[in-house]
């Protein structure tokens, strides 16, 4: 494996944590701020709008070396999270977390290009399976971790531990990243020119809805473990390494199939599956292994969605890559942060944690419906024409 892909993987990893680590630790803050959860609820939304504001810029500095540009995430990943630790009320913390999450779509979009760049021939969806396996290595270790740390300690110190990871992926990426070709230069319209086609507005609505619909559970899965199905709170460290587990196998499967069959036919798919299990996790939340199970199916497609759906918008972004790869980021995030604040909905209402999954059931089918029209449309006709 090329040292490259992992330093690109290691910036992943370091934001997978910080924006993840939240929805564990997530009344632990709550606790310490004053505040109720579904209140807390928007320090993770705040990290998503950041996502949103940040990724647009890359239309600004497109003229400058992508390595370059991901040193400068680097700093900016540093910074919020140093803010977040040192927060000491509830709008500071919003604050950081809307900082640490502006480098995060913008991160995402120029580390994929410069995985494809880096690729070999025949293998561009794996190398953006292996940059994106930070995020998911985030979720198997590092937000278990996180949480650790935050039960033994304050989860003041678990974005001091990301602070501490930003200036390693600094380092790392100035080591090991080699200096790719640029993009081609053109002025600052012409980088829109891919958005009259219809073909990228599915691939990006299918993202926010489709993958975000996840959210509306998963923001909410510390509480719905221990609540709705009943698990002590010592134990779900080692449920959220399953649900880790999940994302780093659906992120290494789906790289693999969409190189064998194509991108949007396996994030469709997915998109199903993840309907499905959404529904399950309303009605089986007392069969505590059956919600554990259907728990891991959501994060595995979580993953096996948003990585072949990266590679899409690449494919149908000419000459706006950068900013196509970005948008994919804003519509997960944008679609994280909605979805997040949509299952707090129910919860105000007095419904039980379950609800969240019902409520992101059909939403989730609403993202496959999308892509199933991109795949029939759009993706088999280029498909056909390559041939």
């Amino acid at each position: 494996m090329k040292k490259s892909l992992i330093a690109l993987g290691f910036g992943t990893l370091g934001l997978g944590i910080a924006e993840f680590v939240m929805m564990a630790i997530l009344p632990f803050v709550a606790r310490d701020l004053g505040v109720d959860i579904p209140t807390a609820g928007h320090f993770i939304s705040a990290y998503a709008l950041g996502v949103f504001c940040g990724a647009p810029g890359l239309t600004f500095v497109r003229r400058f070396p992508l390595k370059n540009i991901l040193l400068g995430l680097t700093v900016i990943m540093l910074v919020g999270n140093l803010f977040a630790a040192l927060s000491a009320n509830y709008a500071m913390l919003l604050v950081g977390r809307f900082i640490s999450g502006l480098p995060h779509g913008a991160y995402f979009g120029v580390a994929s290009i410069v995985a494809e760049k880096l690729a070999d021939h025949g293998k561009g969806s794996q190398a953006v399976s292996i940059m994106v396996a930070g995020m998911t290595i985030a979720n198997l270790f590092g937000v278990p971790l996180g949480t650790s740390i935050c039960t033994l300690m304050s989860w003041r110190m678990t974005f001091i531990l990301v602070a501490i990871i930003s200036i390693g992926v600094f380092y790392y990426i100035y080591k090991w990243v080699p200096q790719v070709e640029g993009l081609p230069r053109s002025n600052y319209k012409s980088q829109f020119h891919f958005m009259r086609n219809a073909a990228p507005w599915l691939i990006i609505f299918s993202t926010m809805l489709g993958n975000g619909a996840v959210f509306c559970f998963y923001s909410y899965v510390s509480p719905y473990l221990t609540d709705s199905c009943g698990f002590a709170a010592d134990v779900i460290p080692f449920l959220m390494v399953l649900a880790g587990f999940g994302m780093v196998v659906g992120n290494l499967v789906s790289g693999r199939l969409s190189d064998r069959f194509t991108p949007g036919r396996v994030a469709c798919v997915m998109q199903v599956v993840i309907s499905a299990a959404l529904l399950g996790l309303f009605f089986a939340h007392t069969i505590q292994w059956a919600a554990v199970l259907l728990m891991c199916v959501c994060t595995f497609g979580l993953f096996a969605v948003s990585s072949p759906l990266q590679i899409s918008i690449i494919h149908f972004s000419k000459g706006g890559e950068l900013l196509g790869a970005a948008c994919i980021q804003m519509a997960f995030n944008l679609g994280n942060a909605i979805c997040a604040a949509t299952g707090g909905v129910p919860l105000r209402h007095g419904f039980d944690y379950e609800y969240t999954a019902l409520i992101a059931m059909p939403v989730a089918l609403i993202g496959a419906i999308l892509t199933f029209i991109f795949v029939k449309k759009y993706e088999s006709r280029q498909l056909k024409t390559n041939q």
